[in-house]
């Protein structure tokens, strides 16, 4: 422990940040301080260290060979350090940082915050929206809920809800859906992007796919939500994206077949990270959520 007085902090905070961050702009941007400021700290790291911790190239600093084995481990090293202050502010107020995708958040986990915000006052929750999940040991994300296989690199996922896939439709549009058949006189609306397929529904119900009418695609599941409401035709739906619609009426489910897609609902932490208790309590709020949103789901299907 003794050698870390011969290097100053400062600096080496300025250098895992050019490291992670690939640019003394970047970093000089996250650390608050000039770009001179950051380039004089790392000249001086490496005169402390006595190694050459990046090369100087035309295209902005490189990591030697040296450099990035030692910057591994400082990330690492710093990482630790901010877990172990966050252990003193999780009594007191603190932030939690939740990564999902947009039309998640805008469908399903918007309209329940309230909940949360009621349990854990303490807690401000900062919602990132994206459909890319961020390497989660060098982000500030502290906990993301993906749809996917459960597979992220570095990411320990737990299962929150397999998917299941039906189709949904306004009631204008299941008044004339008398069989599966039928659908042929529909318009499909389709998201281009989905992971999922008319083919695996089909199959599940045990009849021949049908040639729908030419409708509207889409690059957003909740463009595709919001134009079978409007009553545009039928899109391939699942629980969690439509079971608001599904509840208040402005969407149906005119037949109840269901087809697993071989997906899911995961929560993702890093790996590499302790979990801390905003996390856990995070985790216990969505579960039953979930559960809460599945109960209601179940009881319009005994319904109709």
């Amino acid at each position: 422990m003794a050698m870390l007085n011969r290097v100053h902090l400062n600096g080496l905070r300025a250098v895992e940040a050019v490291a992670r961050l690939g640019s003394l702009g970047a970093a000089a941007g996250e650390l608050n301080v000039s770009v001179s400021a950051v380039s004089q700290q790392i000249n001086r790291t490496e005169k402390q260290l006595a190694r050459a911790l990046f090369e100087r190239t035309p295209a902005g600093l490189v990591a030697t060979e040296f450099g990035i084995v030692f910057t591994a481990r400082l990330s690492a090293g710093f990482r630790e350090l901010a877990q172990a202050i966050a252990l003193a502010d999780e009594s007191s107020e603190c932030t939690l940082v939740v990564s999902v995708a947009p039309a998640f958040a805008s469908k399903w986990l918007l309209p329940r915050l309230s909940r949360h915000f009621a349990r854990h006052p303490n807690v401000l929750l900062r919602i990132d929206a994206s459909v890319r999940l961020a390497d989660l040991d060098r982000s500030d994300i502290d906990v993301a809920i993906r749809l996917g296989d459960g597979k992220w690199p570095g990411g320990r996922a737990e299962l929150l809800l397999a998917q299941e896939v039906f189709p949904v439709c306004a009631p204008v549009i299941a008044s004339k859906l008398k069989s599966i058949e039928d659908l042929a006189l529909t318009c499909a609306i389709t998201d281009e992007r989905s992971m999922i397929s008319w083919e695996s529904w089909f199959e599940a119900a045990g009849v021949e796919p049908v040639t729908f009418m030419k409708g509207a695609r889409f690059t957003d599941p909740m463009l595709c939500l919001e134009s079978a409401i409007a009553g545009h035709g039928v899109m391939l739906g699942w629980q969690l994206l439509a079971a608001d619609a599904l509840a208040d009426g402005r969407l149906v489910a005119p037949f109840g077949v269901r087809a697993q897609s071989g997906l899911g609902y995961w929560l993702v932490t890093s790996a590499s990270k302790s979990e801390s208790r905003k996390v856990r309590d995070f985790k216990i709020w969505v579960r039953q959520e979930i559960e809460a949103t599945m109960a209601q789901f179940r009881s319009l299907e005994s319904a109709s």
